[in-house]
């Protein structure tokens, strides 16, 4: 059987137990801003309203004082008044130790996040008329293990049955995909309030498979908001002289007015900013009043924009194919609605986004598609994810053998064969790690175990197969295996265990830091070689044609300086000057 056919044997095979256990399936898109829910009906993933008729849900909750628990839409409105105890961007904290105290009781992230759920299985409940168990969840793709089990934990206190965790880019895919036939690339850019997505996806007659990921856990629509923030709460400082710092409802007022300066100039070139009595001076309440420009806002917001483009950059290469192979992008997460970020979309693929998909909703209805996918009502259709990080061992010289490199389809089963280091070896230690670094101490440990019983013989004779499988749910299991005498020992890891969001983060981010560097250096020697070469050009040219020489001589002089400054400015600033030259002799 083909590679292929066993994936989806194997897929097939999940699909079928689950079916056993599952009955009304719901998606559910847990997001940092607003949340969403979807289910399959006829056929076709729908959207199920709130309980106030809108689309989504704001990811609120709030603790009236009366003891009264708010969630979404409610728990919005009354923000202002009950600041401190309304809590927002609650998924941003998960997979953390944080906690959240109001009154005499502390809540994790879990269980701010399963009130939010449990508001959306009512919804769904009440609209379908019956009871909701199962969903499908969906997560950033650069979720850490840590952050997507809190997920889990959240659907189960929720009283929610989790059958499945995908990835929010390609839940879009998915809702995008379903009744595509065309063999087809996308990219899904996900910017949602909390986090940042990037996906490179291939569609091709009914797979939908994801080529590479890449993206930032820290990155989102709430760091658009903090810097319209500093920008009000600067201009209160130089016009009125207000410290509003310790007033939390002033705070709230600011917060909700810039997101909705944000919201407003995704629309037009410039929005007010009023609000009045936000506080006072000792000539009394002091009324704000501001005009934000479109052209202020990307100026301020600028760097923000451009964090996105490393893992954009990343994500294509990794797919290993060129830009130009793209077919098609995806915008999703509200952010993207920003036209800065559409204009930098643009810029690196030199395609429009498609509009056909609601960036609010789509994540949604790709993980009720998914559902249908595990329930057996939607056919047809095969999803195949990937690993985000690459797992081996450590072998001497703290080395680190790479057996599955990052961004592999899974399922996966790999083995390379090792040896020993030290003659007569009668076992050896297995350090399974995750990570991009050479070094094996500077990558994640997922854990050791001791294969016993080796053959003793002079080192580099003993034959260890060392076999990594991954699967569909991403398990994964390590087994070592001496050739010779057939002893083994395996060790079953949950891939990306008790990664933290800055492990996991620092490990790519210094993958895409050094990347980054390698193609400034790169860039820099190929204008260093053009230069070089115009060099000897003209220096051929004085030798050819001596009245040349008063003219070009200074040239030569000026781009051989700037060589040695390694100055890339002035080495092409210098270069053109002298071709240009050139071109009269």
């Amino acid at each position: 059987m083909e590679y292929t056919q066993l994936i989806v044997m194997m897929l097939w095979l999940t699909k079928k137990k689950a079916r056993k256990h599952m009955q009304t399936l719901i998606g559910i898109d847990l997001g940092t801003t607003n949340s969403c829910v979807a289910t399959m009906k006829n056929g076709t993933s729908t959207i199920i309203p709130s309980s106030t008729g809108a689309r989504t849900t704001p990811s609120i909750v709030a603790f009236a004082k009366n003891g009264e628990r708010l969630v979404g839409q409610p728990a919005k409105n009354q923000a202002v008044i009950n600041s401190e105890r309304t809590i927002v961007s609650i998924k941003r904290k998960m997979g953390s130790d944080s906690k959240i105290k109001i009154d005499d009781k502390k809540y994790s992230p879990q269980e701010i996040s399963a009130m939010i759920l449990t508001q959306l299985k009512k919804d769904a409940e009440k609209v379908l008329g019956t009871e909701v168990k199962d969903a499908v969840i969906t997560v950033p793709a650069y979720f850490t293990d840590s952050q997507r089990q809190a997920t889990k934990d959240a659907g189960r206190i929720a009283g929610l049955n989790v059958v499945r965790i995908i990835n929010e880019p390609t839940a879009a895919a998915l809702a995008y995909g379903l009744d595509r036939q065309e063999d087809q690339k996308i990219m899904v850019y996900d910017l949602g309030g909390g986090t940042f997505d990037v996906s490179i996806l291939e569609i091709s007659k009914g797979v939908i498979e994801v080529l590479a990921t890449s993206g930032n856990n820290h990155l989102g629509g709430d760091d658009f908001d903090n810097e319209v923030i500093k920008y009000i709460v600067n201009e209160l400082k130089i016009k009125h002289n207000l410290n509003i710092s310790s007033d939390p409802q002033a705070k709230q007022r600011v917060r909700e007015a810039a997101e909705a300066a944000k919201i407003e100039l995704s629309k037009y070139n410039k929005t007010e900013i009023l609000l009045p009595f936000i506080g006072t001076d000792k000539y009394g309440p002091v009324n704000f009043e501001s005009t934000l420009t479109r052209d202020k806002f990307n100026e301020i917001t600028k760097h923000l924009v451009e964090m996105t483009k490393g893992p954009v950059m990343s994500a294509i290469k990794d797919a290993g194919i060129k830009i130009s192979e793209i077919d098609k992008v995806l915008m999703v997460g509200g952010s993207t609605r920003i036209p800065a970020v559409n204009d930098l979309v643009f810029g690196i693929t030199g395609k429009q986004p498609f509009k056909g998909i609601n960036p609010d909703e789509c994540v949604a209805l790709g993980a009720a598609i998914q559902s249908g996918v595990l329930a057996g009502t939607v056919t047809d259709i095969l999803l195949l994810d990937i690993t985000p990080l690459s797992l081996g061992i450590e072998t001497v010289g703290n080395h680190f053998a790479k057996v599955i490199s990052r961004n592999t389809t899974i399922p996966i089963k790999k083995s390379q064969i090792f040896t020993t280091n030290a003659p007569y070896q009668s076992s050896v230690i297995v350090h399974v790690l995750q990570g991009e670094k050479a070094e094996a101490n500077l990558n994640k440990s997922l854990g050791k175990f001791n294969l016993r019983g080796i053959r003793r013989a002079p080192a580099g004779v003993p034959q260890i197969e060392v076999t990594f499988t991954i699967d569909v749910n991403g398990i994964v299991n390590v087994q070592a295996k001496d050739l010779d005498t057939g002893k083994r020992q395996e060790i079953t890891l949950e891939a990306s265990t008790n990664l933290s969001e800055a492990e996991i983060q620092n490990a790519i981010h210094d993958e895409m830091d050094y990347e980054e560097k390698e193609a400034i250096r790169k860039q820099l020697y190929e204008k260093k070689e053009i230069a070089m070469k115009l060099v000897e050009q003209a220096k051929a040219k004085m030798k050819e044609n001596k009245s040349s020489r008063k003219q070009l001589k200074p040239l030569v002089s000026k781009v051989e300086k700037s060589l040695r400054s390694n100055d890339e400015a002035s080495i092409i600033l210098a270069t053109q000057e002298l071709e240009e030259s050139l071109r009269k002799f």
